[in-house]
């Protein structure tokens, strides 16, 4: 379980890096340490709060099709930065494009695991 969340860990930390630098709306002081904080904070939002966003939300997710998720997502690290004030989203399309990209990363850290176990 522990190598589970410190590649979780690892993962929502490259996402988020990618994210920073190629959109403008993510502003994290230039501080690599921020980046490792907020995607451990991004990382414990959403193992303990996203379960229950997503249980009260499963109407909206049913209706359609899943993409209710990516609103959820976008809230989960909507909240992360406003837990960790130096890491900071400045709009909408930011943290959905920062949310699409480790979404990206985690699937593809998650896919050469499989691999590996294979």
């Amino acid at each position: 379980m522990l190598k589970r969340f410190l590649l979780s860990w690892g993962a929502n930390f490259v996402g988020l890096t990618i994210a920073a630098l190629l959109l403008s709306g993510i502003q994290y002081q230039d501080k690599i340490r921020v980046l490792v904080i907020a995607s451990l904070i991004f990382g414990l939002v959403n193992a303990f709060l996203r379960p229950i966003v997503v249980l009260f939300s499963l109407p909206a997710i049913m209706l359609t099709l899943g993409l209710f998720s990516l609103v959820i997502n976008t809230l989960m690290l909507y909240v992360t930065s406003l837990l960790y004030k130096p890491f900071n989203i400045t709009s909408v399309w930011a943290a959905v494009g920062a949310v699409i990209i480790v979404w990206l990363v985690n699937y593809g850290v998650d896919s050469l695991v499989k691999e590996k176990k294979q």
